[in-house]
């Protein structure tokens, strides 16, 4: 998940990084692409762009270091294969490689946050010519379903990212809960004891603009529901939705969760959380390092999150992607990369960094053990996913950050009703 929605998330937070290229005696050069067969020993220098996930030049975790680690490790296997890297922030890297692309001279390789306008142009190499099939098949399938127009596959899933509930262990046992809910009915049990003993918060329910779309639609998935059904039509106006809504609704009038949710984005809550005020709120793993830096370090657990009748099997789940300009023809030596991405430590050091999940079985089984990340790994291979193919998206998505609050504060099913015209209109 890009920035944008994973930070935020998110959905920018980065800085401009200034262009460098990764590797040994790589070059630095303003635009991808162009042809660059050296002379001599027939090396290939394929030329990449990519989005920056850090916290600008010079930060640990940096997108220029990341990709150097990645980069230098490679090309000590494949010495004929130079990789030069420019990484661009999430603000400016679409605008960028959009121009690089009206010249003529597209990057061999691009990670961002799509890749579907591409297609329609044959800019792109079908995944088929640039992974092995063993890589390919180890994709986690509804992830790299994805990837696919028409059929075809033309992007890979790059990073992903999940939900989970997260609550603070002090303030539960202080409060004297003994287990994290599994159920809607147990979390409110759960919030009850921990308002009766002090929390100004017992849940935190971000539902201002930032991110509302997403704690919404973990909610609706706990009923059954969500923004379609099943056969894909709109449903946002859903018996179980408002069913869904009218539930939060007494939650925030018992004053069981954050006051005046509809105006509180998720950075707020999660802040909050981190400074030892709320005791349950859903988030990512990219609210760990968030949390880690703050009081309740060492002092929370993660679970599946509470379902209307159990815990969720699913999740939200959001992924950037990462994909292959044809314009070079050097679709074996972007194979060979590629395959040595997915199938090295590469995914376990974007966990480090940046607390993203890995996008393939594999990756995932390496991680299996680390507690903290469990409940979003499991439920990845399941996860649920934003209508974000359907045109109306964009516009119904606005539409939710902006009145989904009012749901709670007001009448749930005309809240809904009136985001169900939005996504029908036209």
């Amino acid at each position: 998940m890009n920035k944008k929605f994973v930070g935020g998330a998110v959905l920018a937070v980065a800085t401009m990084l200034t262009l460098a290229s990764c590797g040994s005696g790589s070059s630095t050069g303003t635009q991808g692409g162009g042809e660059t067969k050296a002379a001599e020993g027939g090396q290939v220098t394929l030329k990449m762009v990519a989005a920056d996930y850090g916290d600008g030049p010079g930060a640990a975790n940096s997108g220029e270091g990341f990709w150097k680690s990645v980069v230098d490790e490679f090309q000590k296997a494949n010495p004929n294969i130079k990789v030069e890297v420019q990484v661009i922030n999430w603000n400016d890297i679409d605008k960028q490689v959009a121009t690089m692309v009206q010249n003529g001279q597209p990057p061999d390789i691009l990670q961002t946050g799509d890749y579907s306008g591409f297609v329609k142009d044959g800019l792109l190499h079908k995944v088929e010519e640039i992974v092995s099939p063993n890589v390919q098949q180890d994709l986690l399938t509804k992830f790299a379903d994805f990837g696919k127009v028409d059929g075809t596959s033309y992007g890979l899933p790059f990073v992903s990212s999940a939900r989970a509930l997260f609550y603070n262990k002090e303030l539960f046992e202080k409060a004297g809960i003994t287990e994290a809910p599994k159920t809607w009915d147990e979390l409110k049990a759960a919030a009850e004891k921990l308002k009766a003993s002090g929390v100004s918060q017992p849940f935190g329910l971000p539902l201002g603009q930032e991110e509302a779309q997403g704690e919404s639609f973990l909610w609706m998935l706990g009923n059954g529901g969500g923004y379609k059904d099943a056969s894909g039509k709109w449903a946002i106006n859903s018996a179980q939705n408002v069913e869904t809504f009218q539930y939060i609704k007494g939650l925030v009038d018992a004053g069981l969760t954050t006051p005046n949710p509809g105006t509180k984005d998720r950075k707020t809550v999660w802040e909050d959380f981190a400074a030892g005020k709320v005791g349950m709120a859903n988030g990512g793993p990219m609210s760990i390092p968030i949390f880690d830096k703050g009081a309740v370090k060492d002092k929370y657990g993660v679970v599946a999150i509470p379902g209307k009748t159990g815990p969720l099997d699913t999740t939200l789940g959001v992924m950037d992607w990462i994909m292959a300009f044809n314009k070079n023809n050097h679709g074996e030596e972007i194979k060979k990369f590629f395959d040595f991405f997915y199938t090295g430590p590469a995914a376990e050091k974007i966990v480090d960094l940046y607390k993203l999940l890995p996008v393939t079985n594999g990756g995932i089984q390496k991680l299996s053990g680390d507690e903290k990340l469990k409940p979003f790994l499991d439920a990845l291979p399941n996860a649920s996913f934003y209508p974000f193919q359907d045109p109306k998206w964009s516009d119904v998505n606005t539409q939710i950050k902006q009145t989904i609050g009012g749901a709670v504060s007001g009448d749930p099913a005309a809240v809904l009703g009136e985001l169900q015209k939005v996504a029908e209109a036209g």
